[in-house]
């Protein structure tokens, strides 16, 4: 079961714009029956996939109920991660052509909390998203501020390094295929999100790192989400700003009501 890659693009007046998307990150929480329950209370009630995308990233249990379950209906079901090989002996791992087969459509790669608790790094997450890309799969992938500095006193962002090494040797376009969350690790689970400008100066300097790697056309095409402590209160001030183009929230998504004030704000 596979499914056609949707434009990243909309028309707003005249203009190109690129489609922002809502994504939740369940991490290890819901049971398939809960998982199903939430897919059913929530499918009837998202925005137009033109003009806003909705996905939700669940344990590998859940994906294959959740996508019967959202049959029909503008959500995508995402896989929290899986393995660079599609076969082989690799105990626990999932391959992408598995993920692929049950029709799913995005595979967060990279995640802060696979790179610290099962010490994933750059090498393997740039395997992975080549795995991936490779049966069908549209990769988010997660970085942080881990390259990062002081000037006077306030944290510049510097993600640059991370980037070039998660995305090394991929054709443009390849790289158009892929999704880049921005996500400090001080506010991922916390409750202390970046405010607005550290959180654009962040995904501004990944869109830029895009450019001076690939040109400003492909990196004008990239859609870069924040992630880290999102919530209902500053979900519009953050995906108000130039370079983000959707958020990819913990916590919050959840609960299925929480969840649709996200998507629906």
């Amino acid at each position: 079961m596979g499914w056609v890659f949707p434009s990243l693009f909309a028309f707003k007046e005249g203009e190109q714009v690129r489609v922002p998307i809502v994504a939740g990150n369940w991490k290890m929480h819901k049971t398939v029956d809960e998982a199903v329950a939430f897919v059913n209370e929530i499918k009837d009630h998202l925005p137009d996939p033109k003009i806003q995308e909705t996905a939700l990233a669940a344990p590998t249990l859940d994906l294959t109920a959740m996508v019967k379950a959202a049959q029909g209906s503008p959500l995508k079901v995402a896989a929290e991660n899986c393995y660079c090989k599609n076969s082989g002996a690799y105990t626990g791992e999932t391959s992408p052509s598995m993920l692929w087969d049950a029709g799913i459509h995005h595979v967060i790669l990279g995640h802060s909390e696979r790179r610290r608790i099962f010490h994933e790094n750059d090498q393997l997450i740039n395997a992975k998203v080549k795995a991936a890309l490779k049966v069908g799969l549209c990769p988010i992938v997660c970085c942080d501020e881990t390259m990062g500095r002081l000037i006077n006193g306030k944290r510049v962002h510097w993600v640059v390094a991370r980037i070039i090494d998660d995305l090394k040797d991929l054709t443009p376009d390849e790289v158009k295929k892929v999704t880049i969350a921005y996500e400090p690790t001080w506010a991922i689970g916390t409750g202390q999100s970046a405010d607005p400008e550290q959180a654009e100066e962040g995904c501004y300097l990944i869109r830029q790192t895009i450019e001076d790697m690939y040109s400003q056309d492909l990196a004008n095409q990239m859609r870069i989400l924040y992630g880290g402590s999102v919530n209902v209160d500053n979900i519009d001030r953050l995906m108000g700003s130039n370079d983000i183009d959707g958020v990819l929230v913990g916590t919050e998504s959840l609960d299925p009501q929480t969840f649709l004030r996200l998507v629906n704000r």
